[in-house]
């Protein structure tokens, strides 16, 4: 029974199949930049609301009509959240440049902010929502719908794969990948300056090197995030949909720098944890274990990959050639 538990296993992992790994998010994609390479995947096909990740679609398309960032927008009544009620440090009658405007709807995830720049899009609101059809079109995301521009409306809704999509999309923009990594910034309001944070702890912590972020949460689409990391000189997008806490998500991003590094993954606990896989074209399904002792394989990246089996299955990768090292850090 063993012997032809192996066998499956080893058959699998030939083609580089994939491997349950806890993970709390509920649709997890994690994709090498430069190569395309599907590095980590869970339920990627899985559509789901998305949250504030709409504001990089809406940063996209506001760029796209080269409008003057130096014009002033003025919040109006008409922005204020009156579906989540939603709070904002952005008063109404503030008249703030788009650019800062970007910048709030960016890096702070102000709604407000995303209203008033779809808002003022040439054509008002019905023409941003046709460019934003158009966007979504062009990108190739065939399973994304986005009906306004702050992602408060549980009917934007879209999928891991076509979300690493936009991410990658918006990584194109100088002005989207400069405000998306601003720790904090100081915005002139109403003739004061006022110091917001970006609603991404990650961004300016120490060893995280962020070329594009983004957060989400509203309750239909739990917490998200889209982020671009650079990690043992290679880049990669994750996408992370509906994790159950801050925290969920902040470990998941963790454990997923630790795996592209070649480190094990964190065993922390982590709300509504469910297994995630490891990932390749050529992978179908998780191998499934019923015998008590682990199984030893040799993964087609040249790591041991230890397994061990049972109801409660772990998975622990360890260097052929060198020590590992656990990452034990505070939480930012």
């Amino acid at each position: 029974m063993i012997k032809k538990m192996l066998a499956a296993v080893l058959l699998t992992l030939s083609s580089a199949a994939a491997i349950a790994v806890p993970f709390g998010s509920q649709s997890v994609l994690v994709v090498e930049d430069d190569t395309g390479k599907v590095l980590l995947e869970k339920n990627a096909g899985a559509i789901m609301p998305i949250a504030s990740l709409t504001k990089l679609m809406t940063a996209m398309v506001i760029l796209d009509a080269k409008q003057d960032m130096n014009e002033l927008i003025e919040i109006e009544r008409s922005d204020v959240d009156m579906l989540k009620h939603s709070t904002s440090r952005v008063p109404v009658g503030a008249s703030i440049p788009r650019g800062d405007v970007l910048q709030l709807a960016l890096m702070s995830s102000d709604n407000r902010a995303a209203a008033s720049l779809g808002r003022t899009y040439p054509g008002g609101v019905p023409a941003f929502k046709a460019a934003v059809r158009r966007k979504i079109v062009a990108l190739g995301m065939t399973n994304t719908v986005i009906e306004e521009p702050t992602g408060l409306s549980p009917n934007n809704r879209s999928t891991a794969a076509d979300l690493v999509k936009m991410a990658n999309a918006a990584s194109r923009y100088r002005e989207i990948t400069d405000r998306t990594t601003d720790a904090k910034n100081i915005i002139n309001i109403n003739g004061r300056g006022v110091e917001y944070h970006n609603t991404n702890r990650l961004v300016g912590a120490k060893g995280w090197d962020v070329g594009l972020s983004k957060t989400g949460y509203t309750q239909e689409a739990g917490r998200c995030l889209i982020m671009s990391i650079k990690a043992a000189g290679k880049n990669a997008t994750m996408v992370l949909l509906n994790a159950g806490a801050s925290s969920a998500r902040v470990l998941d991003a963790l454990n997923i720098r630790r795996y592209i590094s070649g480190e094990e993954a964190s065993n922390g606990r982590v709300a509504r944890s469910s297994p995630i896989r490891v990932a390749s074209r050529a992978a179908s399904r998780t191998p499934r274990f019923s015998a008590s002792a682990p199984a030893i394989i040799k993964a087609s990246s040249g790591r041991v990959v230890k397994v061990k089996s049972g109801p409660r299955a772990k998975l622990t990768v360890v260097p052929t050639k060198k020590k590992v090292v656990v990452e034990r850090k505070r939480r930012h």
